[in-house]
């Protein structure tokens, strides 16, 4: 296999496998930093003791998560002068930026607090040591943001001009304020909440069902994990729909893509399902919902919407010959997965909610021995969107400047991918099985009492 396919795949993979870490650290430190927060404020005894194990509770399962989280980040960097040397000389001076601003600003504040908040319980006072999670939480959106400027520009270029061959950077403002950044982020942002309150929402539910010591201060979290699960779909539904609406201007074959439009209609319909001929450039059937889909980008059952055909087209009179159409099938299915899913979690989150909130979930324990088993599933949606985002744009690596097979190193030979592919991959997959070891292992064994209610 060539090197440019097997540099995708390692990439891909590495990719996957760090963003499995990213929204846990995301939501995590909030959720934590508001458990704080409310141990802090609180003047309850009973609760007040209760809340700090549980605070410190979910800050081990954080850090264990944080920690895989560096691992797998930093080796990502290395790829782009390993696999990317190409796309590093052409773009160093525009993503080494928000790059660089992510260590100085973001990691640094956030290890260095970490370590504060770790060995500072009862050597600061509580809302110093509360102070510091949330300066933890601030950091770690904080670095996101940095690295999804980095990533809008890939999507839609601002603030640069060509020189020499190679991008430069010419309104740092621009790159920072680029329009797609506040879709991003803002997504990103309210899928971290989300996978947070499932991570929440699935623990409190084992340890409600299994550890019968434990089972008062678990109601209370089963609740709030809840609460916090539905607050992150919620938002990353609204955040999603502005977004999908803005991809209207800023990269039309995506959004065509993603629906399987081949041909500019006016009204679009939106098909539910779709048998996708991507040979013959059409949907050899389809299930649709007339004039949906133009209600969806504009808010009302009219307007046009560009079709892959017609973009195609328009793209080799720009660009020259070519193919410029992503994985159609890919982003179809991944995108009707990212929302079926994620509605049905919107379902799940409201019920156990009420059913934690009116009475005792006890009384359901079906539902309790079913919500763990689930939590797969926002890590599926989380990969889902990851590939929309980032297959959408393809074949470019920087849409309009550079396409991923001018971006590949080019002296790198197929048997080095596949030697580092190879050795990455195993080495992920017993760091990950260790994880789970402690993570389980931590869970199980860890017992909080409590007495009433908070």
């Amino acid at each position: 296999m060539e090197a440019l396919l097997l540099s995708r795949w390692q990439f891909a993979i590495t990719t996957v496998y760090h963003f499995l870490f990213v929204p846990v650290t995301l939501g995590l430190s909030v959720f934590v930093a508001l458990l704080e927060t409310c141990y802090v404020r609180t003047r309850r005894p009973a609760w007040k003791a209760a809340c700090r194990k549980l605070v410190k509770f979910f800050g081990t399962l954080f850090v264990i998560n944080f920690s895989m989280g560096v691992v797998t980040g930093i080796v990502q960097e290395f790829h782009f002068g390993m696999n990317w040397s190409e796309y590093s000389r052409f773009m160093g001076d525009i993503f080494g930026a928000p790059l660089a601003l992510e260590a100085l600003t973001a990691f640094f504040l956030e290890s260095t607090m970490l370590g504060v908040w770790l060995f500072g319980w009862d050597r600061l006072s509580e809302r110093a040591h509360c102070v510091t999670i949330w300066l933890v939480a601030l950091a770690s959106n904080l670095s996101a943001f940095w690295i999804l400027v980095a990533n809008s520009f890939m999507q839609h270029p601002v603030g640069y001009a060509l020189r020499g061959g190679r991008a430069e950077m010419t309104d740092f403002f621009a790159l920072v304020t680029n329009p797609y950044v506040v879709g991003e982020y803002s997504h990103t942002f309210f899928s971290g909440v989300a996978t947070a309150g499932f991570v929440v929402l699935a623990v409190s539910a084992w340890k409600v069902l299994h550890d019968a010591a434990s089972r008062a201060a678990f109601r209370q979290s089963l609740m709030a994990g809840a609460l916090f699960l539905l607050v992150g779909l919620l938002g990353a539904a609204g955040s999603g729909h502005l977004h999908t609406q803005y991809l209207a201007q800023a990269n039309p074959m995506k959004l065509a893509s993603m629906e399987a439009l081949w041909e500019t209609a006016d009204p679009a319909p939106f098909a539910i399902v779709a048998d996708i001929d991507e040979q013959a450039h059409e949907n050899r059937a389809e299930l649709e919902v007339p004039a949906l889909f133009s209600f969806m980008l504009y808010n009302q059952p009219a307007g046009a919407v560009r079709g892959i055909n017609d973009l195609q087209a328009t793209a080799e009179q720009q660009y020259g010959p070519g193919d410029y159409r992503p994985d159609v099938t890919g982003l179809f299915w991944s995108f009707r997965l990212m929302v079926g899913i994620g509605g049905a979690m919107i379902g799940l989150a409201f019920l156990t909610f009420l059913l934690a909130w009116k009475g005792d979930p006890l009384r359901f324990p079906w539902l309790l021995r079913l919500i763990p088993w689930l939590l797969p599933l926002v890590y599926i949606v989380n990969s889902c969107g990851w590939y929309v985002a980032e297959a959408g744009r393809q074949p470019w690596i920087v849409v309009g400047l550079q396409k991923t097979a001018e971006a590949v190193s080019p002296n790198l030979s197929g048997a080095e991918v596949w030697l580092t592919m190879l050795g990455f991959t195993v080495t992920y997959l017993l760091l990950a099985g260790v994880a789970l070891y402690l993570a389980f292992r931590f869970v199980r064994h860890t017992v909080i009492s409590y007495e009433g209610r908070a």
